[in-house]
């Protein structure tokens, strides 16, 4: 019996700190991963208590609340942790609870359309349980943000292997990456400005009657609170010769306005 629990009990030790090495992108992930911990140290110490019981066959009767107590401590701790972290991130948030918000997104750059790289693996997404893409051009924010700086361009950009700040661009593809900054030339020998506008539903509730506006936005636009797209925002990121306004579109935007459901808002309205 010696070695299967030595086994266990080194898993207990040893698993909650392989854990905690994970990088969290936010606080917010950071204490939910706690609460994952805390059900793995849970499972442990109830793999922990089968070894026992299988090595205490035909011991006496007394051991067997020993045995009930190794299991329903660490179950009813390993609750207690999640329900306080859940209380306590509901309270912490930015936004009141977890939110579930997309935004469309397109890259240009010299003329050409740059696709982000595409997820691999079983979770299907590029960055983090918050904050991510699962190569369908849209920005997912799906879980707490105890700052709202989480929902921000750069912030995904961050996520995803890449990097945004005022005039520069990296992004991650599936053969390298491409980098961009402001004064770069194009293979056409004009120097490019990295430019970044977002369309912006400016009447969310009025489904079949949305108006969008183009605006300007910058490193630290924070998404639309919206779900669907639209009147989740699309946000367009070229680099190229500089221009007063932009003439891309992202599809779900396109059809909208196809079908009827969106139209420009009228100048200075």
């Amino acid at each position: 019996m010696r070695l299967p629990l030595a086994a266990a009990l080194a898993a207990i030790l040893l698993l909650p700190g392989a854990l905690a090495h994970e990088d969290a992108a936010s606080v917010g992930e950071g204490i939910a991963q706690n609460g994952m911990n805390a059900v793995a140290v849970a499972l442990a110490f109830m793999a922990v208590a089968v070894v026992i019981a299988l090595g205490w066959k035909g011991k006496p009767d007394r051991a067997k609340p020993v045995l009930f107590l190794l299991i329903v401590i660490p179950v009813v701790l390993a609750t207690a942790v999640l329900v306080g972290s859940t209380i306590y991130l509901n309270q912490v948030s930015a936004t009141g609870g977890p939110v579930h918000w997309h935004a469309d997104f397109e890259i240009w750059s010299c003329g050409q359309k740059i696709d982000l790289v595409d997820p691999t693996g079983l979770e299907n997404r590029v960055g983090t349980a918050v904050v991510h893409e699962h190569g369908d051009d849209r920005i997912h924010v799906e879980g707490v943000l105890v700052d709202l700086e989480e929902a921000s361009l750069h912030e995904f950009f961050e996520v995803v292997g890449g990097g945004l700040s005022a005039g520069e661009l990296a992004v991650p593809l599936n053969a390298g990456s491409l980098a961009v900054r402001n004064g770069d030339l194009c293979p056409d020998g004009q120097a490019g400005e990295l430019q970044l506008w977002a369309y912006r539903v400016a009447n969310p509730r009025e489904r079949g009657g949305w108006q969008y506006v183009q605006e300007r936005a910058d490193p630290d636009y924070v998404l639309s609170p919206h779900s669907a797209v639209p009147p989740g925002d699309c946000i367009i990121l070229e680099f190229g010769p500089p221009r007063e306004r932009t003439d891309r579109l992202c599809e779900t935007y396109r059809l909208a306005l196809e079908r009827g459901e969106l139209t420009p808002a009228a100048e200075g309205g």
